[in-house]
């Protein structure tokens, strides 16, 4: 049980150092970030409750311990205030400062979005009578162009019409998934992730030497490493993205490799008969994860009939949760090794991304508001669907298989179930809106006691056996400091 506590507590160290390090803001020599991303924010008031605010306090208030008050110091040290100060003293705080908070701070007071533009120095200032940028701005309409400056790479004598992202951008997604805190066992090294969506852009830098050339199965014979829609590139993105680049988002297994398999037309069709498709290729590859995008319809005949022959091998395909009444694939024949993980999108507060039919989530992940990648030069940008929270439990189950060969694809799939975190006010047992939890990549790859189990149950046995085992040392030398106790009064008595 110290052993089980002592991992616990470094994990936790760990954490906290990966959530100051990707919070750090990191704007490219010259030139400050286009947005602010979206955070979980206080504005410090004069007095509470007839006190002086201080960390402590704050940290006891909306995270339920004094103790993460060096979370929140780590987040806000060196940013600079409105009135020009910076926090340098933990029992030093000013009225009017904005404190960050960590991605879970609750409770009355606790704000989320973008930091206003008149709350930061460093914005760039609008022009007269033009409004600032808002917190809540909402995704822009379809533009038939590319980032400027930036052509997108497509396939010869076709015109792609490049899908715009939100220009709000936000980190949470990262924090949340603390990436690093798995990466001191495994980065995924040696693991095929096929994406199965609109290609991916393997001429970004993040992505550089990540991306094989892939397969399009809308022509025939065409490569997938292309894109003209972006939301392959944005699943590739948050599943491998490369660390050493100066500019986030990081992927969670940056290792990895990408397999691109485009089944999306570049005019944003797709057909079911290219999805089947798109799927058996993906498995022939020798990819070990399938992650799914949205344009894929597990309810479709053809797909599900895919579906049946991919979890016929040692394969995890990551899918959205259906929204409709669907008839979920398994392997011909009643036996295979595959697994198949219905995942589910959410917010920083909990909020679902869409309205998943019952029952049918098995896990969750960041879906809303996720900074990601986007075509034609990498642009950091924030966007919003089910397909990113597959992309994220692609990347982790692509950390376990890494950390563990040996398992099949459904023990990956019961290691991730098994490790996720409650969202909200969850009972125990799972809710049904978000399966058994937020995934969590460190918890999912954290060595296990004995055999391939899921983590967080192995730990549970393993201290079990350890009280057994302190029980049976107490009781040993309980009766033998009886006996000694008896022969020494026999000794003065007789």
């Amino acid at each position: 049980m110290l052993a089980k506590h002592s991992i616990l507590a470094r994990l936790l160290v760990v954490v906290m150092v990966g959530c100051a390090f990707l919070a750090a803001p990191r704007p490219a020599a010259g030139s400050a970030p286009d947005t602010e991303p979206y955070v979980k924010y206080y504005v410090v008031t004069a007095r509470y409750q007839g006190q002086s605010e201080n960390l402590t306090e704050i940290a006891r208030r909306f995270l339920g311990s004094g103790e993460r008050s060096a979370e929140i110091y780590q987040l806000n040290t060196g940013r600079v205030q409105p009135d020009g100060r910076r926090l340098t003293d933990p029992a030093a705080l000013r009225a009017g400062w904005y404190l960050v908070l960590p991605w879970d701070a609750a409770g009355q007071g606790v704000e989320y979005g973008q930091l206003p533009a008149a709350r930061r120095p460093s914005a760039r200032p609008t022009p007269s009578g033009s409004p600032g940028p808002r917190p809540d701005s909402s995704p822009t309409p379809d533009v038939t162009a590319t980032p400027s400056g930036s052509p997108t790479r497509s396939a010869p004598g076709v015109k792609c019409t490049a899908r715009s992202a939100s220009s709000g951008r936000s980190e949470w997604a990262q924090l949340r998934m603390a990436a690093d805190s798995a990466w001191t066992l495994t980065r995924g090294n040696g693991v095929k992730v096929a994406v199965v969506d609109t290609g991916v852009d393997a001429g970004l830098q993040q992505l550089s030497g990540r991306v094989a050339v892939g397969a399009d199965v809308t022509v025939g014979n065409g490569r997938g490493d292309e894109d003209c829609l972006g939301s392959g590139t944005a699943m590739a993105g948050i599943i491998a993205a490369d660390d050493s680049v100066d500019g986030r988002p990081v992927g969670l297994a940056p290792d990895a490799t990408i397999v691109p398999v485009r089944m999306v037309r570049s005019s944003g069709d797709a057909r079911p008969a290219d999805a089947a498709t798109a799927i058996e290729v993906a498995v022939s590859t020798g990819a070990q994860v399938v992650a799914l995008g949205s344009r894929v319809d597990l309810a479709d005949p053809a797909v599900a009939a895919a579906l049946s022959t991919a979890l016929e091998h040692d394969v995890v395909v990551v899918a959205g949760a259906p929204v409709k009444p669907t008839t979920l694939p398994s392997p011909r024949g009643g036996s295979g090794g595959g697994a198949l993980v219905l995942t589910g999108g959410v917010g920083a507060g909990g909020q679902l991304a869409e309205k998943y039919l019952d029952g049918s989530v098995e896990v969750v992940a960041p879906g809303i508001e996720v900074a990601t990648l986007g075509v034609g030069g990498g642009k950091v940008v924030g966007n919003t669907g089910t397909e990113l929270a597959v992309a994220f439990v692609a990347g982790a189950a692509a950390l376990v298989r890494a950390v563990e060969p040996g398992l099949t694809a459904t023990q990956v799939e019961e290691r991730i179930r098994g490790t996720a975190d409650p969202v909200g006010g969850q009972v125990a047992e799972g809710d049904a809106r978000y399966g058994t939890g937020m995934i969590n990549p460190a918890a999912a790859v954290a060595p296990s006691v004995e055999g391939p189990a899921p983590a967080a149950a192995q730990a549970g046995r393993g201290g079990g056996a350890l009280v057994a085992v302190l029980l049976g040392f107490a009781v040993l030398f309980g009766a033998g400091g009886f006996l000694v106790y008896r022969l020494r009064r026999r000794r003065f008595t007789g």
